[in-house]
Parts: structure tokens; sequence; C-alpha cells
């Protein structure tokens, strides 16, 4: 079996965005993580649907030794910007907004 590449950055103060992407059948899911270069990707590409089922969102950090679940930053993030555009949060978002910030939170037209 070939080696899985590392998405961890080697020697470079970079903060690292892995979004978790839920994919397969009900009961059989498994969690794909996807790597963002920066916060503003991870957000842009939420809001063009580019993930089939987003679950969570971490960053890290390997140069500063940290992680962080920012899931509920960004789901705030994306609640703000609808807000900010008049907009309803798209319905492929419904969930993730709703289950990162407690539920109900969404707004829709």
């Amino acid at each position: 079996m070939p080696a899985m590449p590392s998405t961890v950055p080697y020697g470079a103060d970079q903060t690292l965005y892995l979004v978790m992407d839920s994919q397969g059948p009900k009961g059989h899911e498994f969690q794909n993580p996807v790597e963002r270069p920066d916060l503003d990707t991870v957000i842009s590409d939420l809001m063009s649907a580019r993930f089939s089922n987003p679950v969570g969102i971490f960053a890290f950090n390997t140069l500063e030794h940290w992680t962080a679940d920012i899931t509920k930053n960004v789901a705030e993030e994306i609640l703000c910007r609808c807000d900010i555009d008049g907009a309803p949060v798209p319905a492929y978002l419904e969930d993730f907004v709703a289950n990162s910030l407690g539920g109900g939170q969404a707004r829709i037209r």
C-alpha cells in the first residue's frame, strides 16, 4: 500500500485548516479531511458548495503546537456574511450552521 502524503506543514509557521467532510451511505459514513491553506478559502469553498456534508473544521499549527476546533466560528462567520448580504443561509449549509451553533439559528426564507 502506498504511503499517504502528509497534510502537516513541515518547518513552516503556518496555520493549516482541515474541513471534515462526511461521505458515504447513512450508517457507514466516513469523514474525509480536506486541506485548505487559509480561513477565507474554507469559508468561500463552503459558500460555493464544494463540500457534500461538512461536519467539522479544525485549524492547527505545528510550529506553535496548537490545534483548535473552529467549526462554531466558521458557522458564525457564514451566518454573519449571509446577514450582511441580506440573504438566507444556503440550503446546503443549513444543517451545518444549525448543528454548529446548537440548532435553530440558521435563517431560512
